[in-house]
């Protein structure tokens, strides 16, 4: 083993690699860090080997020798990483989006609900309608903002909420799931 024999050594693993691992799992309580100990005792061990004494009896003591130097390493660079780590500011709390997300989704819905059913009134009536229930515009500054009399406003206004109304009561309306949807009655909403 001392002049490089790969058999050799081989064989010292297989011997010895066993009681090495159960020594350093009892002193770390890491089976995972036991592993890379016995990894890097071997590893020493093979760079060492011309250090081994050819009259011993044992290469036993020798080994957990290396094992031990390498236990005090590895604790040693645990303790480091502890400190490296505990000067680090906390990390921050990342807020849970789910909820938020969820509820874009839902809103989107209801935009998409609401611009389909305001899609079936003509333009004219649904400029009117906009502004006055979702603007909250009164008859006089929706008639000033298109540049229309106010009573033109009343008309299209009152149009459109009998349309919106007429298509809300058909069974399975997409405009009446809109109002519910919204958590308004169709009187809230302007219908």
């Amino acid at each position: 083993m001392r002049a490089g024999d790969p058999g050799a050594f081989a064989e010292l693993f297989d011997e010895h690699a066993g009681v090495v691992h159960r020594h350093a799992a009892r002193v770390t309580g890491n089976v995972s860090v036991a592993e890379d100990v016995v990894s890097l005792t071997f590893l020493e061990a093979w760079r060492a080997r011309a250090r081994l004494d050819p009259e011993g009896d044992s290469v036993r003591p020798w080994l957990f020798g290396i094992a031990t130097n390498v236990l005090r390493n590895v604790t040693r660079a645990a303790r480091r990483h502890q400190v490296a780590l505990g000067k680090l500011p906390p990390p921050e709390v990342v807020p849970d989006f789910a909820e938020e997300v969820v509820g874009r989704l839902h809103d989107g819905e209801l935009v998409a609900r609401a611009t389909a059913a305001l899609g079936k009134l003509r333009r004219a009536e649904r400029e009117v309608f906009t502004l006055c229930v979702w603007a909250g515009l009164d008859y006089a500054e929706t008639a000033s903002a298109l540049g229309i009399p106010v009573g033109t406003v009343r008309s299209r206004l009152s149009r459109a909420r009998t349309r919106l109304r007429a298509w809300a009561a058909e069974p399975g309306s997409r405009v009446g799931q809109v109002a519910g949807d919204l958590g308004i009655s169709p009187v809230e909403s302007g219908l």
